[in-house]
């Protein structure tokens, strides 16, 4: 004789699939696109000579960096010696600093 088994209950509440569920379009913030803001770029990065100010990285992609944030002073947003010439993995460092500097006031 076998022994007697519950008998498992038929899953009530369904599975969300997360794989499904996109997120959001990123979207650029207008102030990046202005002509005003390009000439800056241009300027902090021909003064720097096409290459990152830290690392000395050259023919890689390249940020033009505030750095002072526009979150502490937007009236330095295009001010030329307000910029740094960056590599990617460097304003990667320099940005997760200031967030976390932000986040620790």
């Amino acid at each position: 004789m076998r022994p007697r088994t519950l008998a498992a209950m038929p899953q009530r509440i369904a599975i969300a699939d997360l794989r499904t569920a996109l997120p959001p379009p990123k979207e650029t913030d207008p102030r990046y696109l202005s002509l005003e803001h390009r000439s800056w770029r241009n300027a902090v990065l021909t003064r720097a000579g096409y290459c990152c100010q830290r690392c000395g990285a050259k023919n890689c992609r390249l940020f033009a960096d505030h750095i002072v944030e526009l979150k502490d002073d937007p009236s330095r947003a295009l001010d030329p010696l307000n910029g740094q010439s960056l590599c990617s993995s460097c304003h990667v460092k320099k940005t997760v600093k200031e967030r976390n500097r932000r986040f620790n006031r």
